[in-house]
Formats: C-alpha cells, structure tokens, sequence
C-alpha cells in the first residue's frame, strides 16, 4: 500500500524571548495502515495519538524545537514507544522546553528515514532556528519545510537563534532547487509549491526582516 499524508491541525502557544502568542499548528502524519511517521508533535499528544490509532509509529521528527512543535513529543514517546528524533543544532532551544529530557536521536543533513515504503531525506535548512531541518519525500513529491518557507515567504528570523541571511540561502539552496512541482507542507498554514514560491525570492532579500 502507498504512503499517504494526513494533516492534523493541534492549537496552543509559543512562547519565546518573554513573550507568548497563541498558534496553530500542522501535525502531519505520513504512513500506511500498518505503520506511520509523525512530523511535530504539537499542542495535543492525546489527539496525534488518536489520529495514530494502532499503527506503529516509527519516529516523532521535529522540524525544529520551539516549544509550539515540541510540546508533546514526549508524551507522544511514552505513550508509543517512538524516538524523538532532533538535529543537535535545536538542543538548547529544545532544553527551554524539556529540560529534564533528552531527545531521543539525532537529525542529520542527508539521512534517510523509511516509513511505509517511502523515504524522507532530511534537508538541515537553518534560519528560523539553528537547528531547523525540512524533510522531502520525493516519492510523495512533497517537502515538509516546518518554519523555515510558508506560502508567500521564509519564517520568522526576528527572535532569539535565528538569521535572515541563513533562512534565505537555506530557501535558495535547500528547497528551490527541489522541483517546481513539489507541494510545500508548512508548520503553519496553507501549503503552496515550490514553483509558486521562487519567484519571490528577490523580493525577500530585498525586504530584509
């Protein structure tokens, strides 16, 4: 049976630098009846669990570690028995939320994850956050790009661990060069493509922040 993508929308807050916003998240879910991948367990663990079901989770992937796509990676673990899985560049980001645990693997540039037969290639894109990475499953013709790109330009960069130079060239390197076609799946929001994306490029370095 073929992968397929479902999309859960979890709400709650982030919170980072003093302040606190209230968020929607996209929790996406990519798996077949047997077994299924997590990307940012956010807000709702008993919901992302439900959604779930009895299927065996392979691993909670975390885009990035502010707290509103980290908040319920851990009791999503102990409820299933998945590894969290974090590039090592968010580990003090992640500590701000979950100080007394660990993730329980790490993200790296290039690694491969296999889920229901297909493979997601871990792409470290930072910017947003040090640590960010965006995840491309070309069999699904689809990337999961967390906060770094949104429909209508890059994350966030004017908070603590971020850069808007970096997230630009992130974008420019790491995911315009994907095909024009492949469907952008973003922590927050409407999905777009990447084709619909590029041409703004010009536009984001010359607006800055």
């Amino acid at each position: 049976m073929t992968a397929r993508i479902e999309h859960l929308v979890t709400s709650g807050t982030f919170s980072l630098d003093g302040g606190t916003w209230d968020v929607d998240n996209n929790v996406w879910i990519i798996g077949d009846d047997t077994e299924a991948l997590v990307i940012d367990a956010a807000h709702d663990a008993d919901a992302i669990a439900e959604a779930v079901g009895d299927r065996r989770l392979v691993a909670i992937v975390c885009t990035h570690a502010h707290d509103d796509h980290v908040d319920a990676a851990p009791a999503l673990a102990d409820r299933t028995g998945a590894p969290v899985l974090l590039h090592p560049d968010d580990s003090e980001l992640w500590r701000l939320t979950h100080p007394d645990r660990a993730p329980d693997g790490e993200l790296t540039d290039g690694q491969e994850i296999a889920v229901a037969g297909t493979v997601l290639r871990v792409l470290h894109t930072p910017g947003h956050c040090r640590g960010a990475v965006s995840l491309h499953a070309p069999q699904l013709g689809t990337v999961f790009t967390g906060d770094t790109l949104f429909a209508g330009g890059p994350g966030a960069t004017g908070r603590s661990f971020s850069d808007f130079p970096t997230i630009v060239a992130s974008i420019r390197d790491r995911l315009l060069t994907l095909p024009a076609d492949t469907v952008v799946r973003t922590g927050h929001g409407d999905s777009t493509t990447i084709g619909a994306e590029a041409p703004h490029l010009d536009a984001w370095l010359r607006r800055g922040h």
